[in-house]
């Protein structure tokens, strides 16, 4: 298939490569230091066991009417970076192309055939203005869960640390022909990319934790088995978390694993940074409406009380908009 990765991070490098080493063609839609780099040596991809692959055929550009129109696009930005390229991808949009999305938490598309009387609502938290919804149809989207763990360590170098997991999935729930070619062509490069009759439980599944570790750690600057051994962010979490299943169990989801025992297993992934802490860390933007806020306008939606994940949500906002104020100062010095 002609492939466009779009954004060459952590998991777009990864996946892309991968794709790229098994024979697909792959295009990066990048800029920048990333966009040199592999135009100059590749995507370089250093596994887990420390072995290392090059995929070299592969293209990059930061020109979206030149690279086209693709079989499949799959977009590897984070939730609110897909604002700053939505109008510049239906160049890369054909008549057959679909599109995977690899955002962490609710996405844009939550309500597109769900049926029930929220079906076509929108979100306000992931898309304010309803444009994703135009640039993006949600009747190309195949919606993906992301479980592994990489880096990026340099320009067009990803370091993998674990897994390799991606479920996929219809909005509809179906097995059609188009989600099983792109589970093909995922298994073909190694990875686990099974296609779900409910992508959205998976979404839910992997948003649990997200949404409670990931805030916690970006204000204590902890770890995961920091946050779960110290008995008041352990019940802090829970707390979180909590609320969260009230709300999805009245939009119809069901976990396949007990609060307790997901806990449980972000207690074992030990001394482990947050992509939220990693963003604190680099200053970089956070991962917030995504993760957070769109849980708790899900609560609105469906009458559900959310105190506690009120609570945390102000304070990484108010923590996101101090950084960007310190950010802006610093870029006013360096231009004065």
């Amino acid at each position: 298939m002609k492939i466009a990765i779009v954004g060459a991070g952590a998991i777009g490098g990864y996946v892309g490569a991968k794709l790229a080493l098994a024979g697909e063609e792959v295009s990066f839609m990048v800029r920048g230091a990333n966009l040199e780099a592999i135009r100059r040596n590749g995507m370089r991809l250093i596994m887990e066991d420390g072995t290392e692959h090059v995929a070299n055929q592969v293209a990059a550009s930061d020109d979206y009417r030149k690279t086209g129109p693709q079989d499949l696009v799959i977009l590897a930005l984070k939730a609110h970076q897909l604002d700053a390229v939505g109008h510049e991808l239906h160049h890369l949009l054909g008549p057959q192309t679909s599109v995977v999305t690899m955002q962490n938490g609710i996405p844009y598309w939550y309500f597109h055939k769900t049926g029930g009387a929220l079906e076509g609502s929108s979100l306000k938290m992931v898309d304010p203005s309803g444009k994703l919804s135009e640039q993006i149809p949600p009747a190309r989207v195949i919606g993906c869960v992301v479980y592994p763990a990489s880096e990026l360590v340099a320009p067009g170098v990803v370091r993998h640390f674990e897994g390799e997991r991606f479920p996929l999935g219809e909005l509809d729930g179906s097995h059609s022909e188009r989600v099983q070619r792109i589970s093909e062509s995922f298994t073909k490069a190694g990875f686990k990319a099974p296609v779900l009759d409910d992508i959205r439980s998976e979404i839910w599944l992997k948003l649990w934790g997200n949404l409670s570790f990931n805030p916690i750690s970006a204000l204590t600057h902890s770890t995961l088995v920091d946050i779960c051994q110290f008995p008041l962010t352990r019940e802090l979490a829970a707390a979180l978390m909590t609320e969260a299943q009230t709300i999805a169990h009245k939009l119809g989801i069901s976990f396949r694993v007990p609060l307790d025992k997901r806990i449980a297993g972000a207690e074992k992934i030990g001394k482990h940074k947050t992509s939220m802490l990693k963003d604190v860390e680099a200053g970089r933007a956070l991962e917030i409406d995504a993760l957070v806020g769109s849980v708790i306008e899900l609560g609105r939606l469906t009458a559900t009380p959310t105190p506690q994940l009120d609570t945390v949500y102000a304070l990484v906002k108010l923590l996101a908009k101090t950084f960007e104020e310190e950010r802006g100062q610093l870029q006013l010095r360096r231009v004065a």
